[in-house]
């Protein structure tokens, strides 16, 4: 091998080095779910009002405001259950103390709207929705929507309390406290103040998640271990690395010289996509790494379809620098429309999909993007400035049948 194929293979060799040297710092970067490092779960019991039953729609809704609430609070991919008719079990990764879990869940009472006096006039069940939107004076203002009930319980209260105040609470604290001008009959509301629109805004997703349709009560609360644990983890990481040097060999086996091109872009590729998912924030969780491997799968797919068009064209006799480019020109709508098919299949998942199957999508959905940047960007770079390298024309014969033109 010459100079040139020489400093390729020192470079491949460097960055394997580079990319086995990076797992342990790289692991205490990672965000992972909680089947890999545990978290805190907190059971809710469901208290249904004096002469009422709690419905399954109560229960439903409940798990889609202890969703936002979670989701508002930057916990991610929480795993949000019912049990029975009246209970709900959350689970929070990384949260050690089941006591700031219960905090950090939000305020479990329902909201409510006083008067002056102390009298409940209506509960959060009453409303229906609350936006932030400007009051085109430079301000904000928050805009409120009753339910059918909660209008006609708010426009009595609203008839009675002209000039006086509408005060909001949200676990016995106000929360707003708003005059009334005119009674309100529709069941649509403004609050005015001295609000800027990210205030209103911020204000108004208070409201809609203090908004429960039932009362909660916590029946149990406790610390839950990794089902997977560290030690799992790290014989995960160290698998991966042995079947991706498994794979470069391969490679590098069967494509020769163009092969050491290849694990290079893998390579890059795979460190690339491990620090993308620390800068981001990605929960990584079992299904995300599956959807880690699946990408990892997919970049080699690519690379191999890109040299199989070249060594079409290089056995057609066209030269080197000619069949590089023909042999991209041909694999490039291959390798879109499979990728955008799949980043298809990620968008469904991550739309309908809850939890650990959205990990699944938004892992599978970043190693797909890479691994097309890769493929099609760093890897026709290397070939183009592989062609004027004199060890790689050298050994092409080794890649082709009838050989090539020179470049």
């Amino acid at each position: 091998m010459k100079r040139g194929g020489l400093k390729i293979a020192i470079a491949v060799i460097l960055i394997l080095l580079a990319a086995v040297l990076s797992i342990k710092p790289l692991q205490s970067q990672l965000n992972l779910g909680l089947d890999l490092r545990g978290g805190a779960e907190v059971v809710l019991q469901a208290i249904p009002e004096d002469g009422t039953t709690v419905t399954t729609e109560d229960m439903e809704q409940l798990k889609e405001i202890m969703r936002k609430r979670v989701d508002a609070i930057g916990v991610s991919e929480p795993v949000i259950q019912l049990e029975g008719n009246d209970r709900i079990i959350i689970e929070l990764a990384g949260v050690e103390d089941p006591d700031q879990a219960i905090e950090a869940l939000g305020q479990t009472a329902k909201l409510e709207f006083r008067d002056s006096a102390g009298t409940l006039l209506l509960s959060g069940s009453d409303l229906k929705n609350a936006q932030g939107v400007s009051d085109n004076k430079g301000g904000g203002l928050i805009s409120l929507e009753f339910t059918s009930e909660g209008a006609k319980k708010f426009g009595d209260a609203t008839l009675r309390l002209v000039g006086q105040p509408i005060i909001i609470y949200l676990d016995g604290e106000v929360l707003i406290n708003a005059n009334v001008k005119e009674p309100i009959l529709d069941g649509k509301a403004q609050i005015e103040g001295t609000y800027t629109l990210e205030e209103a805004i911020l204000q108004a997703a208070i409201l809609r998640g203090g908004a429960l349709p039932i009362d909660v009560e916590v029946m149990a609360k406790r610390t839950v271990g990794p089902s997977l644990g560290s030690d799992s983890l790290q014989k995960s990481l160290y698998a991966g690395i042995i079947g991706m040097i498994l794979l470069l060999i391969f490679i590098i086996a069967y494509y020769r010289l163009p092969g050491v091109i290849a694990a290079f872009s893998l390579i890059a590729y795979t460190v690339a996509l491990f620090w993308i998912i620390a800068a981001v924030g990605v929960v990584l969780t079992l299904p995300g790494i599956a959807g880690f491997v699946l990408s990892i799968g997919m970049a080699v797919d690519a690379n191999i379809i890109i040299y199989e068009r070249v060594r079409e064209e290089l056995n057609n006799g066209k030269s080197l620098r000619a069949a590089i480019s023909a042999g991209f020109k041909r694999a490039t709508w291959t390798i879109v429309d499979s990728n955008v098919t799949t980043l298809l299949a990620a968008a469904v998942l991550f739309k309908f999909g809850t939890g650990s199957i959205q990990g699944f999508a938004v892992t599978l959905s970043i190693g797909i993007v890479l691994s097309m940047l890769t493929a099609l960007v760093l890897t026709r770079y290397l070939l183009f400035w592989s062609a004027d390298v004199s060890a790689f024309k050298k050994h092409i014969g080794l890649y082709v049948t009838g050989g090539a033109k020179n470049a």
